[in-house]
């Protein structure tokens, strides 16, 4: 596990960008608003003490085990992905700016149709909403009825949060995990040559 950041680390990681954990193909690409100052000093995604991103995919069963921030290149081996709305690192997604925002929905579309996860589910909150889908993508209806990757979908994984306080956090990831595995084995099986790959497994 990574070292605890010094306070000077932390003020040091203004501004910079954690790397994308991103591959051809994954069943389930997670879109978080832009890195925290924490995960940018430590260089992996979600890192803060606290954050309960990596226990809700464990808990959801996507993970076999509870994985550390460290590990998140364990993440493509299953087909699962993670990136950010904005790239750089702030303390706070109300430090964006709309502009970063509207700029970094299109290069999340960019993303998303170069790799072609089946499903990309954003986490976090923003101001402006979350982005728009990339062309001739679908994805599914959600309580606010924005475009893109419905929000309501992904509990939020900040420890401080009412939606991760709850007793019903685990059972709602659990939920949530199910519903993007199911939508990610849907896309492999209407992928071209699906069927013999099946067969090999």
């Amino acid at each position: 596990m990574a070292a605890r950041p010094t306070p000077a680390e932390l003020a040091g990681a203004e501004g910079r960008f954690v790397p994308d954990v991103l591959a051809p193909g994954l069943r389930v690409l997670f879109c978080g608003i832009n890195p925290g100052l924490w995960s940018a000093a430590v260089g992996h995604h979600f890192a803060r003490p606290g954050n309960r991103f990596w226990k809700a995919l464990h808990l959801g069963g996507l993970t076999p085990r509870l994985l550390a921030p460290d590990e998140e290149g364990e993440l493509l081996a299953l087909g699962l992905g993670i990136t950010n709305l904005v790239e750089r690192a702030t303390a706070g997604a109300a430090e964006l700016a709309a502009g970063e925002l509207r700029a970094g929905g299109a290069r999340l579309a960019a993303k998303a149709a170069a790799a072609r996860p089946g499903w990309w589910p954003c986490s976090g909150s923003a101001p402006t909403g979350p982005p728009s889908p990339a062309p001739g993508r679908r994805s599914a209806p959600s309580p606010t009825r924005s475009a893109g990757p419905p929000p309501g979908c992904s509990p939020t994984p900040a420890a401080s949060t009412p939606t991760t306080s709850s007793p019903t956090w685990p059972r709602r990831s659990r939920t949530c995990a199910g519903r993007w595995a199911e939508r990610g084995a849907l896309r492999d099986r209407d992928r071209p040559g699906a069927a013999g790959r099946a067969a090999r497994r």
